[in-house]
């Protein structure tokens, strides 16, 4: 466990937390207008390994050599000169800050953070944070890595997680839910029924492993809601032809995948992000990375279980009235992910995927994102 400490006075700032891998929708922007929840669970930080924030550069400003030095190798609108390793948590778990007033950003409906720290130690002034609850935006505190220091705190150990344990424990993250419009009731019941954020921003990224490893030639996946949320976009993506790359399903509580399979679907660890590792047999399959929340939906479906009006349902028997709510549109995975995630792939070098890459507003416009 951790407390975060002002790196001038050394005041505590937040209260103390344990890591856990940065979610994949850390940076996303969702919709317009909307209420995104907060990010990180009670009593967790993240730590974003790149720099994120102001002063940002145009890509037309990056030497090619500096972008493939940051592990960059197709264009991106901009790029980040701020400092790495930034520290994010739930609003919650801070302590002795103060909001500094003249620090909105380019808000719409709160704060963006936008234009770097907006937070400062209460104890002396020092700008600390950003806080970001902005409409569209997952509320976030993002500790600035060159104004806070970590610091080891007594209490009980957080033990590492199996395998086994981290998907026993895990919950899965379904692939709909409600969300809130800014307006609240004033503009109705407040929410809409939709594809989750979380799933948009997993399938994004792993929509750019499933195009790298595809070696231009058709990819099929599982049937049933793997192919709901990925088999259009490859489709769409990739040229038609015999002898397609078969993606499957591969994890913990799973068969181990067939030797025929070329692309394993892969939970990461909810704590250290890295990925399952398939057994020696499947080794040369390429492993693509879900969340471990969106995998074990895809791996263990729940069914739709709603709560009896009066009385109980016999053992065994489900009811299908009302129907489980879903999203009215197809299912589009996130583009800035997808981009964000390609262009940090040695592959996105290949000329067609960087046209893929150039022609992303227009997939974008055909409804694919």
């Amino acid at each position: 466990m951790f407390v975060f400490v002002c790196a001038g006075c050394g005041a505590e700032l937040t209260t103390a937390l344990f890591r856990v891998a940065l979610p994949v929708h850390a940076h996303q922007k969702y919709g317009n207008g909307l209420q995104l929840p907060v990010l990180m669970e009670p009593g967790t930080f993240a730590v974003d390994p790149e720099p994120w924030g102001p002063p940002w550069r145009r890509w037309e400003e990056v030497r090619p050599d500096e972008a493939a030095a940051r592990g960059i190798h197709a264009p991106v609108p901009a790029l980040s000169d701020g400092a790495p390793g930034a520290v994010v948590i739930a609003p919650g778990d801070a302590r002795n800050t103060l909001l500094i007033p003249e620090g909105r950003g380019g808000s719409c409906c709160g704060l963006d953070g936008a234009d770097g720290p907006n937070t400062a130690c209460a104890a002396c002034g020092r700008p600390v944070a950003s806080r970001v609850d902005d409409c569209s935006l997952w509320q976030t505190v993002w500790l600035a890595p060159d104004a806070v220091r970590r610091l080891p705190v007594d209490g009980e150990p957080v033990a590492p997680l199996s395998w086994t344990e981290a998907v026993a424990e895990g919950k899965g993250t379904p692939p709909f839910e409600p969300i809130a419009t800014w307006g609240g009731p004033r503009l109705g019941s407040g929410h809409f029924w939709s594809w989750s954020p979380q799933w948009e921003a997993a399938a994004g990224r792993a929509l750019a492993h499933l195009l790298a490893a595809s070696e231009r030639r058709p990819v099929t996946v599982p049937h049933g809601l793997a192919a709901e949320v990925f088999q259009r976009a490859l489709d769409a993506l990739l040229p038609a032809g015999p002898s397609p790359r078969r993606a499957v399903l591969a994890g913990p509580g799973l068969p181990a995948p067939d030797s025929g399979a070329d692309i394993l679907l892969v939970p990461t660890h909810p704590r250290t992000g890295e990925a399952w590792a398939p057994p020696a047999q499947a080794s040369h399959a390429y492993p693509v990375p879900l969340p471990v929340g969106v995998w074990r939906w895809l791996a263990f479906p729940e069914p739709h279980l709603p709560v009896p009006a009066s009385g109980g349902m016999p053992d065994g028997v489900l009811r299908d009235d009302p129907p489980a709510p879903r999203a009215r549109y197809p299912f589009r995975a996130d583009a800035g992910v997808f981009r964000h995630t390609l262009a940090r792939l040695p592959a996105a070098r290949s000329p067609w995927l960087r046209e893929i890459l150039e022609n992303l507003t227009q997939y974008v416009r055909a409804g694919l994102f």
